[in-house]
């Protein structure tokens, strides 16, 4: 006896037209037929328990295959415009951007178009994708990226004469696609798209490459000259023929100087707004990521837990966790601004020494401190009865791939930093504390990885769900006179009204009425978790500031730069550095979400 083959996903979608939502062929309409069936009943999801997703198709490989060769393509101009000699000039990489920015703004405009005019093209939206916490981050750093331009355009415009037209232009194209992939993203970050699916693969794998490519510029502009800045007598001739050559024609660098006031004000603007572009580029690209796998998806909303931020976050806290966060993060700022001044404008080694001394004193305390309210909120997870949450959710793998990923760069920092300190010689006051803190990051990125990703693998409690839908089944009773109620319950409580629904456990009067004037009770384990995530969000936001407005201790100490040469350690902390700064800013967003979740 044959049994009819079970459909796939695959089966079930539009046809790949590249223009309207019209039929080709039978198969086509089929298709579409399937979409309609699907539609009539958008509560019910494909009954095909073995169903897979489209990706091990050719759809996906295909645009896989685009982005790899795309970041590879950006990757190289990028890096040899940055060490090579004149191979490679900085408007080239400035005009690859510029077409790929142009073409991705084109295709964004295609896509929203598109799917508002195809009534079948978004069947169902992901409730876990473009969470508004996220979304509101991303305007925030879309905010700042147009100020950047902004002074981008300023400082290019002051000497005009002697650059290419490109250099201008670069800006305003890049300031235009920040406006519409942000209303882009706002508006269709939850879809789960349904018609013309390989060509939104490989749009949003374009769109996707596209903020990687402008990272990796935005990185690679902003460490040469954080090194420029930190290692003037160290420097080597390429990073120096490098600065040369940053928005200005290598053969005429003289006549392009930055003499005027003005110029410098929107030059070392730009520069103090790169970290925002940087984390921008990277929220954009995650975003997109989730968009282009949930391309062709249906979900089971049944399965799905939707959670709505509300404004009350702070109602039921002891508030130790925002006043610790918060002293840490003031106390972060003082010595930010301390270590600037006395690093940056003092040439006396004691100086220098004494600020790298109170640094390290400071991020061994915070580092100390987040280990163990990260070891116990790992503890109170051992007694937390919520179940574990194991539906399919892109979001979240996303999340734990990220944070895994990223805390490779500091690992790789601090690894550098222990083993140069161990073989160097003579060790002093300020390498022990070196030490420390190299290890000190090693485990706190270790306990706090651990600690987030087993927040976001936990239910949502239902405690408080079951004990306002048992109060609303038993009296749907907004105001309710206590006699009344004691009237209508029986005192042996074997009886309930006709109308209350089987299986609703039976309460005393005298309960009763304490369980509906008395105000609900928050479990212990979750008020301390929501303190531990606060206190952890607060702390990894000042941990983002200081390495990203300036902060560079890699450099300012010279042990690491003494044993791996000139050459070698600005390498390893350029290329390192970044994935550590982007770490803190996700870390941000994913205790957002624990936080909200316990």
């Amino acid at each position: 006896m044959s049994e009819e083959p079970v459909r796939k996903d695959s089966e079930i979608r539009h046809p790949n037209s590249s223009m309207g939502c019209g039929h080709k062929d039978d198969k086509a309409s089929l298709a579409s037929s399937q979409i309609a069936s699907f539609s009539h009943q958008p509560h019910q999801p494909p009954s095909a328990p073995a169903s897979k997703e489209v990706w091990k198709k050719g759809g996906r490989m295909f645009s896989i295959l685009l982005a790899v060769h795309l970041a590879l393509l950006a990757c190289t101009l990028v890096s040899s415009g940055a060490f090579e000699k004149i191979a490679v000039h900085d408007y080239d990489v400035f005009f690859l951007l510029t077409v790929m920015m142009l073409i991705v703004i084109i295709w964004i405009i295609f896509y929203l178009v598109g799917t508002s005019r195809c009534p079948d093209a978004i069947l169902c939206k992901d409730s876990h994708a473009g969470p508004i916490w996220l979304r509101g981050g991303l305007i925030l750093f879309a905010i700042f990226s147009l100020v950047m331009d902004v002074f981008k355009i300023g400082y290019y415009s002051s000497f005009y004469s002697c650059l290419s037209a490109i250099k201008i232009i670069y800006p305003i194209v890049q300031a235009i696609f920040v406006a519409v992939q942000t209303y882009f993203l706002w508006v269709s970050a939850k879809d789960c798209v349904h018609v013309h699916l390989n060509v939104t693969r490989c749009g949003l794998m374009l769109t996707l490459t596209t903020n990687l490519a402008v990272w990796m510029s935005a990185v690679t502009d902003e460490s040469v000259h954080k090194a420029h800045s930190k290692l003037k007598k160290n420097a080597t001739d390429e990073i120096f023929r490098w600065l040369l050559k940053v928005g200005m024609r290598s053969s005429s660098a003289e006549e392009c100087n930055c003499n005027s006031q003005i110029c410098q004000v929107f030059k070392n603007g730009y520069f103090w707004l790169y970290p925002f572009n940087i984390e921008y580029s990277l929220f954009a690209s995650a975003m997109v990521y989730v968009m282009w796998k949930n391309v062709g998806r249906f979900i089971d909303h049944h399965s799905h837990h939707v959670h709505r931020l509300k404004f009350r976050l702070f109602r039921r806290t002891f508030f130790v966790g925002i006043v610790l966060g918060l002293i840490i993060l003031v106390s972060g700022l003082g010595v930010l601004i301390l270590y600037e001044v006395q690093v940056n404008s003092s040439t006396e080694s004691s100086k220098k020494r004494q600020a790298l001394t109170m640094y390290y004193i400071f991020n061994i305390v915070c580092l100390g401190l987040m280990s163990l309210v990260c070891i116990g909120g790992s503890v109170i997870y051992r007694f937390d009865k919520r179940d574990m949450d194991r539906h399919k959710n892109p979001t979240r793998t996303l999340d734990v791939a990220l944070l895994m990923g990223a805390a490779l760069g500091q690992y790789a920092i601090s690894y550098y930093s222990i083993v140069a300190i161990v073989a160097s010689t003579p060790r002093d006051a300020v390498s022990a504390l070196n030490l420390t803190y190299a290890l000190l990051m090693i485990a706190q990125h270790t306990f706090q990885n651990i600690f987030i990703i087993e927040g976001l693998h936990r239910q949502p409690p239902k405690e408080d769900h079951k004990h306002d839908s048992r109060q609303k089944d038993l009296y749907g009773l907004t105001f309710v006179n206590i006699n009344a109620v004691s009237l209508r319950v029986p005192d042996s409580g074997s009886t309930l009204a006709p109308g209350t629904a089987s299986g609703t456990e039976a309460m005393h009067p005298s309960d009763l009425v304490r369980s509906l004037t008395a105000p609900k009770k928050m479990n212990w384990r979750r008020k301390f978790l929501r303190e531990i995530s606060m206190f952890l969000l607060l702390s990894n936001i000042i941990l983002w500031i200081m390495p990203a407005f300036g902060a560079r201790p890699q450099f300012d100490n010279d042990t690491e730069l003494n044993f791996y040469g000139d050459s070698m350690w600005p390498a390893i902390v350029d290329i390192c550095l970044p994935f550590g700064i982007f770490y803190r800013m996700h870390a941000v967003a994913s205790l957002l979400e624990v936080y909200i979740m316990s």
